[in-house]
């Protein structure tokens, strides 16, 4: 597929919306992910810390 302006290319043969809504879904997961993964990490940190005070 060939665009000849920017505008075309954004718009993608009207399926743009679809095409940079899954690029953006997908890089908002990826950037949420990491940090949801050292804060569960920190979490079972605490959490045998506290086991083995008890």
């Amino acid at each position: 597929m060939y665009w000849t302006s920017f505008d075309q290319f954004i718009h993608m043969g009207g399926y743009g919306l679809y095409v940079w809504g899954s690029y953006g879904v997908t890089l908002a997961l990826m950037l949420v992910e990491p940090l949801l993964a050292v804060q569960r990490r920190r979490r079972a940190i605490v959490q045998a810390r506290e086991g083995e005070l008890t």
